[in-house]
């Protein structure tokens, strides 16, 4: 997520607050949600530092440790222990990662143990961002939650990176091309998407699913960047994805057993 992504989607959702919202969010609700915008921005800029300093396959590994960690996150704020489905996925999960990034398959040269930190830290600023999105002013409405929180990201971007692309005249000369796409994929989608499913699935079990991005990311750079994946690769995905659906399928079964018992 960079500047010219959350700046363009912070003015689509701008547009759609001024065209769909006329709900006031009280200040009470407003702090919490400008807390909840700082891992939005946090996880870029600690993933960022992470890839200046590690092989890329490294630094995707350490930010998806964000699974485990968003469970574990979880667990702890509800006193409640993470459900038998959801740590045999955390396990296939990492399992699947491994496979999925290409870890396995490159040498582990290169690395720095700042670079390892960042990685690290990263992985905790997403999990904390998942739950957030999920434990704060969930009774607001999702425009306003997801305006509120994007605009703390926005302010602190600006602090982290120039925002010289707001005087130099590159967006009417053609970055708007750009940032458009970028700002209704980039923000626009998953940031309202999350708003309102994280909510509904809990933070832990949206965790899992969160864990999508890596088989998408492959898939991507397949269909659209013609690069190679090797066998082990979509090995990794395949287990990725059933990792993904083991809670599902425990809640199920669950129901299933359940239903003779209670007839």
């Amino acid at each position: 997520m960079n500047m010219r992504t959350i700046l363009f989607g912070w003015g689509f959702l701008l547009i759609l607050m001024l065209l769909f919202s006329r709900v006031r969010v009280g200040w009470r609700h407003v702090k919490q949600l400008l807390l909840a915008g700082i891992p939005m921005i946090s996880t870029s800029i600690l993933y960022g530092y992470a890839v200046e300093q590690l092989p890329a396959s490294l630094a995707v590994l350490l930010l998806f440790q964000f699974t485990w960690i968003g469970v574990i996150l979880e667990a702890v704020m509800q006193r409640r222990f993470p459900s038998k489905g959801k740590l045999v996925s955390l396990v296939v999960l990492i399992a699947g990662t491994l496979l999925a990034g290409g870890v396995l398959e490159q040498s582990s040269g290169g690395w720095t143990l700042s670079g390892v930190i960042f990685g690290l830290l990263s992985a905790v600023s997403f999990a904390l961002y998942i739950y957030l999105s999920g434990n704060i002013a969930t009774d607001v409405p999702v425009l306003s939650r997801t305006f509120v929180m994007v605009s703390s990201a926005l302010v602190l971007a600006m602090i982290f990176f120039t925002p010289s692309i707001l005087f130099d005249g590159s967006i009417v000369n053609g970055l708007w091309k750009y940032g458009i796409p970028l700002g209704l994929l980039g923000i626009i989608v998953p940031v309202i998407f999350f708003a309102i499913a994280i909510p509904k699935v809990g933070s832990g079990l949206g965790t899992i699913l969160s864990a999508a991005e890596l088989p998408a990311a492959v898939i991507v750079s397949v269909t659209v960047l013609r690069e190679h994946v090797s066998i082990l690769q979509w090995i990794g995905i395949a287990v990725v994805l059933v990792g993904i659906a083991i809670p599902q399928m425990v809640s199920l079964l669950s129901k299933s057993h359940m239903k003779p018992a209670d007839s």
